[in-house]
């Protein structure tokens, strides 16, 4: 029988779902059932979209085994996919409430009341997260988008004291100071985040269009030129060097 699990497994692996799901039946009907192989026919059966028996089977496999993370995460899946937010909502707090010490079902959780337009209760998850990770940048970016730039900003700068070479980091927060109308520490941090990632390219573009709008056309040129040079699209590119030969131009006026 662990030749058929194998065999299973990797048509799993291979995406040959409907394959994996018939050599997963065979190994169950010889009585070797576990809530992973569960896990796997429910994941099968949600990638070729068969999205009520794929929950059938993750609560096939809840029932085995409560305590495996994924199956929550699945499950709550599925039910977005079935635009059951509600019961995606339910699942995630199941398994928040069975695995207290796990932390990626309450980034799951809190990006669900995000979709729910349930911010408050989205905050609140992420605090909790961020006292078990305090480099989590997750609460940042969902101040960030409710628009409260300040408490973004405060919460990247003190991101910063356990991530201070990261260049994603530096550029959120120019992001914030951008967006909270504080230009030069934006352009600060874009600067911060080219120093630690020199192929970082949305920064250099970032950086581009704030020189730009403050008329440094010299700079502005610099770091533009230095966009166009990475792999970006060539429509991109086109489009950036059509705004270089008009900054070009104005500077000649």
């Amino acid at each position: 029988m662990s030749e058929m699990l194998d065999k299973a497994l990797e048509l799993f692996k291979e995406r040959k779902y409907k394959e994996a799901i018939d050599a997963f039946h065979v190994v169950l009907e010889n009585g070797d059932e576990s809530a992973e192989i569960y896990n796997n026919i429910a994941v099968s059966y949600s990638n070729l979209g068969d999205l009520p028996s794929a929950e059938k089977f993750c609560h096939k496999a809840l029932k085995i085994n409560p305590n495996l993370p994924q199956l929550y995460l699945n499950l709550s899946d599925i039910y977005y996919r079935m635009k059951e937010i509600a019961l995606a909502i339910d699942c995630l707090q199941a398994g928040e409430l069975a695995l207290p010490e796990n932390t990626v079902i309450p980034h799951y959780l809190a990006r669900m009341y995000m979709e729910d337009a349930q911010v408050d209760l989205a905050i609140d998850e992420l605090e909790r997260i961020l006292e078990k990770e305090p480099e989590n940048y997750d609460l940042a970016r969902a101040y960030y988008e409710m628009g409260n730039y300040e408490a973004a900003i405060a919460n990247f700068e003190n991101i910063l004291e356990f991530k201070d070479q990261n260049e994603l980091i530096y550029f959120f927060l120019a992001e914030a100071y951008e967006a909270n109308d504080e230009i030069d520490k934006a352009i600060s941090n874009y600067l911060k985040a080219t120093a630690v990632n020199d192929k970082f390219h949305p920064a250099f573009k970032k950086l581009g269009m704030l020189f730009m709008a403050r008329g440094d056309f010299d700079d502005a040129i610099e770091y533009f030129e230095d966009y166009i040079n990475f792999d970006i699209p060539q429509e991109e590119k086109d489009s950036v060097g059509k705004l270089i030969a008009r900054i070009q131009t104005k500077k000649g006026n």
